[in-house]
């Protein structure tokens, strides 16, 4: 599969519309020859136009130099990214368009809604050097969809080899001469028409709990391509995102229907699993890499065993985003975040006593001096830094502060916990290693910085419960 970026502009252009001088413009110092093309094409959504209402367009196309399969989606304000397959026959979508749609469409059949033909003359903008900057299109359009036809004239000016001083010079001399910026983002939207525009619902204020949640459904829906590909920053965007909307349904339950609320908290952490399998591995390798100069058999003895542990994982991950599973739980998401909220009047209070909770077992755990209690404390201190971001918006400087504190807190106690991993990992790895000499060194240094995370937890736990960062909270 072929893929470019489309940097392109539309306009709306009355009957008769000639394109008017540009030389000049933005170094364009000819115009190419024109050329004629007639286009054939189909575009496919499902019945309910998830693509279309995601900013997607997926068509077989015939006529023009590019006839195929095209799959175009959001690249910036004015660019899009378009991945290309050959032509085929019939109205089976390739499998591998469908694979760059699949936590849009999920379990829905795509099915042709719409047909457009257009004739298109096509001029290149070229400079002194002879390069295409650009390339103007003037479009006549007939649109048929759900039985009924649409004519209309259109012009798109894309680049080439220009950039987007090109695009600027172009677009003044076109709205003097009578063109308008399109109305729509496509000649697709502007087909479906009435067919797109989005259901009207009663204007209600969001509840702020039902908000957040809804930012952790858009953040693990954005963040899969990247996860697909393997990058690390989206494995970790997207569990951190799972783990804020598990720790939503928890801490605010009246704000949530309990049953769905109960079996979607139960997937969610099946993929936040799944997710930790391969983000865990990264970071402590990053970690304990570092720590291992001087001792090359003791870094390649950890990089060959956290190697192996983030590649079982990656496969995991892989079969659970390929999973019917997986798509049910995006469809229990919407039907949750989605659904009218109902009124959780006690919510700040909840957020406050998640607070308190953490501070009770933190406490306990530095009295004791127990690793596995600090462990529990810090997860209760992450389920109460995301009850506190659901309102801290609304709280001005308080707020914001109180979420850095809490965070600042919660890193310390993260980075105990990676030290008590990581002597587990080294003396796993020390077991079969011929000579443990220098696992048992990095071993002491990982002990020494859990003491040091130690003697630096008092300093941010004081900053953390400073009463005027908490006394919003009620």
């Amino acid at each position: 599969m072929e893929t470019a970026t489309e940097n392109e502009r539309k306009y709306d252009v009355p009957a008769g519309f000639s394109l008017p001088p540009l030389i000049g413009a933005g170094g364009v110092r000819e115009l190419g020859e024109p050329e004629t093309h007639e286009l054939d094409a189909t575009y496919f959504d499902t019945e309910d136009l998830r693509l279309a209402r995601n900013k997607r367009t997926l068509r077989r196309r015939t006529g023009g130099g590019d006839a195929g399969w095209h799959l175009k989606t959001p690249a910036g304000a004015s660019s899009r990214t378009e991945h290309r397959l050959p032509l085929t026959d019939g109205d089976d979508v390739p499998g591998e368009l469908v694979a760059e749609v699949r936590t849009i469409v999920r379990t829905r059949p795509l099915r042709p809604v719409a047909r457009l033909r257009t004739h298109r003359v096509e001029t290149p903008l070229r400079d002194e050097q002879g390069r295409t900057l650009a390339l103007v299109a003037q479009d006549r359009v007939a649109a048929e969809t759900g039985g009924t036809e649409q004519h209309w004239q259109e012009l798109e000016v894309e680049l080439v080899d220009g950039g987007p001083e090109v695009l600027d010079a172009v677009e003044g001399l076109l709205r003097a001469a009578g063109a308008t910026p399109a109305a729509g983002p496509s000649k697709l939207a502007r087909a479906l028409g009435d067919r797109l525009a989005a259901p009207r619902r009663r204007r209600r204020k969001v509840n702020p709990v039902i908000r957040y949640a809804r930012e952790q459904r858009e953040a693990v829906e954005e963040q899969d391509q990247g996860v697909r590909a393997g990058d690390a920053e989206a494995v970790h965007k997207m569990r951190v995102a799972t783990r804020r909307l598990r720790s939503t349904l928890k801490t605010f339950k009246a704000s949530f229907d309990p049953q769905p609320a109960a079996g979607l908290n139960g997937d969610l952490k099946w993929l936040a699993d799944r997710l930790g399998d391969v983000r865990d591995g990264q970071v402590l390798e990053g970690k304990l890499l570092a720590d291992t100069s001087g001792f090359p058999e003791v870094s390649e003895g950890i990089r060959a065993h956290l190697d192996a542990q983030v590649e079982r994982g990656r496969v995991a991950l892989t079969e659970a985003l390929d999973s019917d599973r997986y798509l049910a739980m995006l469809d229990a998401m919407d039907a949750l975040v989605d659904d009218p909220e109902p009124d959780d009047a006690g919510a700040l209070r909840r957020a406050r006593k998640a607070l308190l909770k953490a501070d009770q077992l933190l406490d306990q755990a530095m009295a004791d001096g127990v690793d596995a209690e600090l462990h529990e404390a810090r997860k209760a201190y992450k389920r109460a830094r995301y009850a506190v971001e659901v309102f801290a918006p609304s709280a001005g400087k308080p707020g914001k502060r109180l979420v850095k504190t809490l965070t600042e807190l919660q890193d310390v106690l993260g980075a105990h916990q990676d030290s008590v991993v990581a002597q587990e990992v080294l003396r796993e790895v020390a077991r079969t290693a011929p000579d443990a000499f220098g696992y048992g060194v990095l071993w002491a240094r990982q002990e020494q910085v859990g003491v040091q995370t130690r003697d630096e937890l008092p300093p941010v736990v004081e900053a953390s419960r400073v009463k005027r960062l908490r006394s919003w909270l009620g």
